[in-house]
């Protein structure tokens, strides 16, 4: 897992007019919340977000560095204007470091499966799950390999590899891809 860093400043000003002006001079106004919901208003440089946020999942963790201290967040969320092409706010969220943070995330899907090989049908039944797990556990991604499934068989969530500091909160038998006979 590649460390991203973004730099951020404090700012003093609120308004539509300060967001504005930091948006002419190509930065983003920003708000950073900790785990007791107490708010920063921050000031972040458009280019250098924009290159982070476009590479993200919802469970990467970024190391935000604001006025110098270091801080481990995810981004919540930015509010992005797509006739302008620009994210025009950002919410941080700086969870304690022994915090469990409750998450749902993707699952990708690789090879083909053996049983569509010989002609069954692979049938996608879920394609996410709920984690729980501290911020420096979380996975990026989770990637299961579905070329050992034969027709009438199923890759379950119990199925999974996953670190043992990650706890699974989906039903451990719910099938996640099958792969059906031909008719």
């Amino acid at each position: 897992m590649s460390t991203l860093t973004l730099n951020a400043k404090t700012r003093t000003t609120t308004g539509k007019t300060a967001a504005k002006n930091l948006r002419k001079v190509g930065s983003i106004p920003a708000v950073m919340y900790n785990d007791k919901g107490e708010a920063t208003m921050l000031e972040i440089n458009e280019v250098e977000f924009n290159k982070i946020w476009r590479t993200v999942t919802p469970t990467t963790s970024i190391k935000l560095v604001v006025d110098g201290k270091e801080n481990v967040a995810l981004i919540k969320d930015a509010e992005y204007n797509i006739r302008t092409d620009r994210v025009l706010h950002a919410d941080f969220f700086v969870p304690a470091a022994d915090q469990k943070l409750v998450m749902k995330i993707k699952i990708h899907y690789t090879g083909t499966p053996a049983g569509v090989l010989k002609g069954g049908f692979k049938k996608e039944r879920n394609n996410q799950i709920k984690i729980k797990a501290c911020i420096a556990d979380l996975p990026e991604t989770i990637t299961a390999d579905i070329s050992k499934i034969n027709v009438s068989e199923a890759l379950r969530v119990k199925d999974l590899n996953l670190d043992s500091k990650v706890e699974v909160l989906t039903d451990a038998e719910l099938p996640l891809v099958t792969v059906s006979p031909a008719r």
